[in-house]
């Protein structure tokens, strides 16, 4: 079989498609066809995946917040977290919290953190993250 004639074949009759959507037999679908009720993803494609988010946060934080970079790599894993969950455009919408970041005001970016709609939504998560952002340390 000559895989690579087969994947431009099925390009052709099963369509390229970024997003999910409904194929004709209600089954979502995406990619070149993949049905992702029958096959759900494996996990090489998960880390693919996620490799390829986390490569997309941080891209955007260097383009939108700098300064990120000079916070120690906890601090740093604690802002590409919320990035990552919120987006960029909802994490810029932490004014205080960004602001006290990049005066190295842990604490108080910390409890800005935790002062929000986002950790009241996110629980635990937003925790972790804050105490991240206080200590600069990895527990």
């Amino acid at each position: 079989m000559d895989r690579e004639k087969l994947a431009k074949q099925l390009t052709i009759d099963e369509g390229r498609r970024a997003l999910i959507y409904l194929d004709s037999v209600g089954k979502w679908t995406g990619g070149v066809g993949r049905n992702l009720v029958d096959r759900p993803f494996s996990d090489d494609e998960i880390d693919l995946m996620l490799k390829n988010d986390i490569a997309i946060v941080e891209k955007e934080l260097d383009k939108r917040l700098p300064w990120w970079r000079e916070m120690s790599p906890a601090r740093q894993n604690a802002l590409a977290n919320m990035c990552f969950n919120l987006g960029i455009n909802r994490l810029l919408g932490f004014v205080q919290a960004l602001t006290h970041m990049r005066a190295g005001q842990f604490d108080a970016a910390a409890r800005e953190m935790l002062d929000s709609r986002w950790a009241k939504q996110v629980g635990a998560r937003a925790t972790r993250l804050a105490i991240l952002m206080r200590t600069g340390e990895f527990q």
